[in-house]
């Protein structure tokens, strides 16, 4: 089986944010940072070259197939940030109303910026979305 492309690593946090080029962006980032480290009392970790994840969450298929991936985590990219959670949205759809400008793909939400959110919604729907994917999760770490 083909091994996992992203992958924890010890590449700084800190440092990937400070190549981030649009200061807006930047700020938003680092603001979910925060975030994301409150909502899950975990610290920030690389995953590959662009994703900051908190926490780990272990996937198991049907086909045998297994990794690992973050629990919560987002990625700015050129379009919008994407922001991974892994539990289903259908455990976020409650709050999803109140959230603002989104798009979603399987277990993501995609925002331009934080002004286009309601941060204290973001917030419910990243707690709820860590919570519910913690619960699922066949370990934490």
């Amino acid at each position: 089986m083909a091994e996992n492309k992203t992958k924890p690593t010890v590449a700084s946090v800190s440092a990937f944010l400070n190549k981030v080029q649009d200061k807006e962006l930047r700020n938003d980032c680092v603001a979910l940072v925060k975030m994301m480290q409150a909502v899950s009392r975990k610290k920030p970790v690389m995953w590959g070259s662009s994703i900051i994840g908190f926490g780990t969450f272990h996937y198991v298929y049907e086909s045998g197939r297994e990794g690992d991936t973050v629990l919560i985590g987002f990625s700015p990219r050129k379009q919008n940030i994407s922001i991974y959670m892994m539990c289903s949205l259908d455990k976020v759809k409650a709050e999803l109303p109140r959230l603002g400008k989104y798009k979603t793909g399987k277990g993501c939400l995609y925002i331009r910026s934080l002004s286009d959110v309601n941060t204290a919604a973001l917030r419910k729907v990243l707690t709820k979305g860590f919570k519910a994917a913690s619960k699922a999760n066949v370990h934490t770490a």
